[in-house]
């Protein structure tokens, strides 16, 4: 009989000699210290949004078996879903409710990146993919949202498909290619499909794994946190390792929770001849509906655009208001600004379906 050692040893030399990975290298990784103050859980918020994007994966792959996106399927694959299979209704609440707590996340890590400075020189382009995250986070919940093929959801893509076409120049083109045509068709449904389970996620990883490449190069340095040889560092592992399980763990709790006591519904099946009453977008982009009432459709489309346009750009703005005034923190109010600005239409809207 081999001893246990030595079968171990064995077993070490045949991984080693088929994996040839420098071992020392990956406990390095582990054991490399980690600023002080991401002890404080708030600080590494961009871990949050992660765990909730792999949760999102996993429901979503085993939704993906059931569903069938055809305009005539979809609807009762859905229902079946959430009615017949044997914890369908729980896989499907828990992809609704970290969908909604990924948008959640993603914002708060912003706010929390902007307000203390963090993406300053040399960290321009990593904010940059952030905002490019939060686009796509967006755009998951919009194309979830249309793959239920509700009455609100369908008309809500519609209407979504219609703002599109009021983006100059290739406004009318993007709208034909999400539509499948001059007006909305069977071809939509597959075409949200195929973005929500492959461009979607795939833009999603390629960004992703930027952002994290960048974080790793430049490290994270919000404002007036400690730096240099004397600054309060602890290990990666098992320190912050033990953080973001935590975190994770009372994650699942609260979902699971939010899932069983609200789990997700399913309205009446879309009837592209009836148009409801009232179209409801989903509460993250209630600020949106209800700028395009405060405006002509086009000057609302390009005021958003701008908008977005000086998120994306901030870093280099923020850089020249600096370079004239190097005290300055005239971000801090444009932030402020912001954030209550997109609160208040939010609550607006908000208060004006509840009527």
């Amino acid at each position: 009989m081999i001893p246990i050692s030595s079968a171990l040893v064995r077993a070490n030399d045949w991984l080693r000699e088929r994996f040839p990975i420098d071992q020392q290298v990956l406990i390095s990784m582990g054991s490399e210290p980690v600023p002080g103050h991401l002890k404080r859980w708030w600080w590494c918020l961009g871990g949050t949004p992660a765990y909730l994007f792999i949760i999102q994966a996993v429901t979503g792959v085993l939704l993906t078996f059931y569903y069938v996106p055809t305009p005539d399927q979809a609807y009762e694959s859905v229902a079946a879903i959430t009615n017949e299979i044997r914890f369908g209704w729980y896989i499907r609440s828990l992809h609704k409710w970290s969908a909604n707590f990924m948008i959640v996340a993603v914002l708060l890590h912003m706010m929390r990146v902007f307000f203390t400075g963090a993406y300053r020189r040399p960290r321009e382009g990593n904010w940059m993919l952030g905002v490019l995250l939060l686009l796509l986070t967006l755009g998951f919940g919009f194309t979830g949202y249309s793959l239920v093929y509700e009455q609100l959801s369908f008309w809500g893509a519609t209407v979504a498909a219609n703002i599109l076409q009021s983006i100059p120049f290739v406004g009318p083109d993007l709208a034909d290619f999400l539509r499948g045509g001059p007006t909305v068709g069977s071809n939509m449904l597959t075409r949200l499909f195929v973005f929500h389970i492959g461009a979607l996620p795939t833009l999603m990883i390629v960004v992703l794994l930027g952002h994290l490449l960048l974080m790793r190069t430049h490290g994270v340095s919000p404002l007036g946190s400690p730096s240099g040889p004397d600054a309060k560092r602890f290990p990666f592992i098992p320190d912050h390792l033990f953080t973001e399980i935590a975190v994770a763990l009372f994650l699942m709790f609260v979902l699971t929770f939010l899932a069983i006591v609200f789990p997700a519904g399913l309205g009446p099946k879309a009837d592209p001849l009836v148009t409801p009453e009232h179209i409801k977008p989903e509460w993250y982009f209630f600020w949106a509906f209800r700028w395009l009432k405060l405006m002509p459709e086009q000057a609302a489309v390009a005021t958003q655009g701008l908008f977005i346009a000086l998120i994306f750009f901030w870093p280099l703005i923020d850089a020249r208001i600096r370079k004239r005034r190097p005290d300055s923190e005239a971000s801090i109010w444009v932030g402020a600004g912001a954030v209550a600005f997109l609160l208040t239409l939010t609550v607006w809207e908000a208060l004006y379906l509840l009527h």
